[in-house]
């Protein structure tokens, strides 16, 4: 079964943007999250529509952080998603009629349930300013300075 990873995507992206003072155009985080432009567009413009990010058109456009990476929570980034399913597991559903069935659902469901609280509970705690200071301190850890050339390590991952 196929993961859904756009919020890991799109932290990700938002992490490159936090590490960059310029606006950074939709082509050159496509290039560094090795996707099309018209992707990164479309995901950009629903954190726009939330408020987390703006855009700016022309010469030296692109897109910037309009939030306090202090407020916004990985919690308000997948919400701002639509809230993708976070479990890749369920419930069977051929023979809703069987009690069986119904037994082994109900207890997956509320288990389930509970699951997804805690996760959401825990994106809650964490802002994007911290996955900022813990990318800092990874990199302070390898003896490296953040460039755009550096973001990913041994892989670079040019922004311009």
């Amino acid at each position: 079964m196929r993961r859904d990873s756009r919020l890991s995507g799109v932290l990700h992206v938002l992490l490159h943007m936090a590490e960059t003072p310029a606006p950074i155009t939709s082509e050159a985080l496509a290039r560094a999250m090795h996707t099309n432009p018209v992707v990164v567009r479309r995901v950009m413009a629903g954190l726009r529509d939330h408020g987390y990010v703006r855009s700016e058109k022309g010469h030296g456009g692109g897109w910037t952080f309009s939030c306090d990476l202090n407020e916004v929570t990985l919690r308000d980034i997948y919400k701002a998603l639509g809230s993708p399913g976070l479990l890749s597991i369920g419930n069977r559903s051929e023979a809703p009629g069987c009690l069986v069935e119904q037994a082994v659902n109900a207890a997956l469901g509320d288990a389930f349930a509970d699951a997804e609280a805690l996760l959401l509970h825990r994106f809650g705690e964490i802002t994007l300013a911290a996955l900022s200071a813990d990318f800092h301190a990874r990199l302070t850890e390898r003896g490296g300075l953040p460039t755009p050339d550096t973001c990913h390590g041994d892989e670079p991952c040019s922004m311009t």
